[in-house]
């Protein structure tokens, strides 16, 4: 399943290696070599004055750009300035430069929509339960919601003003709503069998080891199935384009939970665990059947490529947010900041990812010692 996952994480990444291809080519910057996966070459040809290859590790690919090879020269040579011809990365203008830096996560944010139109049109269904709740009858476990006076039998409305029609809905509300005051709308029955809608204020806890919001409530009453009919192209494309939307909020305000101090090594999947979650969504989605196969697997896939997309643009050197952010210095001052100072920053930037890299693997190790010595 890990082999199955890497081959979805590497075509993401391939994804966003092509949307630096095409700006390259957009931009007249010659494109000397474009690979799918990495290390040895395989198999390659070259067309139009690139060498278009297939290499022997399934990790993702990349786009290798003219004059990128100058950079290291200009350190080497001690020169102020990285030189470069009109085709070349550092020879065109910063702005194109900034533009070629941008188009490879903005196709990763692209895949999503794309994602999310397929998804919209092929229409899917979800096993869930209502949103009628259920109090845990014991004292000693927190439940925010019985605090604050929810009670078993209530029916979840709203949580901070957004409707709520199943147990799904309230998961994944509360999900990003660890440690704050929110507003919880329910449905009481009274005893005379009229309804009255009552409103509170819950302040959640946060589940330290997951990163999740903590309500205190249970499902109730029997599992349902709910179908999401499938919808015509353009209401695709609209729904697609809101969905692309939600992902993308939620994917930022999930970054914000890493800073209310949950357990980081858990929290930060580092490439084994996603590919391994990848290729256990990928069975179990299509264990259910193709049409439910693909619709969880693009779901997923969808959620790590905005993260990608946000990752990738963050102004740190070496990603593409500091090639963005040094091309539009140079825009705003009409001068390249010199190869070395650009070197010891992207020094910098590279012992921040290698931190975020080391926690990610170690994270996973944790992960699959847990998984071992669950299923002994």
């Amino acid at each position: 399943m890990i082999v199955v996952g890497l081959l979805i994480l590497s075509f993401l990444i391939f994804f966003h290696e092509l949307g630096h291809f095409l700006a390259a080519r957009l931009c007249g910057v010659k494109v000397e070599a474009f690979s799918i996966f990495m290390g040895p070459v395989l198999l390659h040809k070259k067309i139009g004055g690139t060498d278009y290859r297939l290499s022997l590790l399934p990790i993702g690919g990349y786009c290798q750009m003219k004059g990128e090879k100058e950079f290291t020269k200009a350190i080497e040579e001690g020169l102020g300035y990285v030189p470069g011809e009109k085709d070349s990365l550092y020879g065109t203008h910063p702005l194109k430069r900034a533009l070629i830096g941008f188009a490879g996560p903005f196709f990763n944010l692209f895949f999503t929509f794309i994602a999310c139109v397929i998804i919209a049109m092929m229409g899917y269904s979800y096993y869930t339960r209502s949103a009628t709740i259920q109090i845990p009858e014991d004292k000693n476990v927190a439940s925010p919601a019985r605090e604050a006076g929810i009670q078993s039998g209530d029916t979840i409305t709203k949580i901070q003003g957004k409707e709520i029609h199943d147990f799904t809905d309230i998961y994944e509300q509360v999900a990003l709503l660890g440690d704050e005051d929110i507003t919880v709308e329910v449905l009481r029955a009274s005893p005379d069998g009229s309804q009255e809608t009552l409103s509170f204020n819950v302040h959640t806890l946060i589940n330290k080891k997951e990163g999740n919001g903590i309500l205190g409530v249970m499902a109730s009453g029997d599992e349902i199935e709910k179908v999401v009919e499938p919808l015509p192209f353009f209401p695709a494309l609209k729904a697609g384009f809101f969905e692309t939307g939600r992902i993308f909020c939620m994917t930022i305000k999930g970054l914000g939970v890493l800073f209310k101090g949950v357990d980081i090594t858990n929290a930060v999947s580092g490439p084994a665990r996603i590919s391994s979650m990848l290729g256990e969504t990928a069975k179990e989605g299509f264990a259910a059947g193709a049409k439910t196969g693909w619709s969880v697997v693009l779901q997923f896939m969808s959620l790590i490529s905005v993260s990608l997309f946000i990752m990738n643009l963050l102004p740190i050197p070496i990603l593409d947010g500091g090639l963005i952010l040094f091309a539009f210095i140079q825009a705003i001052t009409k001068k390249q900041i010199p190869p070395r100072l650009q070197y010891k920053i992207q020094i910098a930037g590279f012992a921040i990812i290698m931190f975020l890299f080391i926690i990610g693997v170690g994270g996973d190790i944790k992960y699959f010692i847990n998984k071992a010595q669950g299923a002994k």
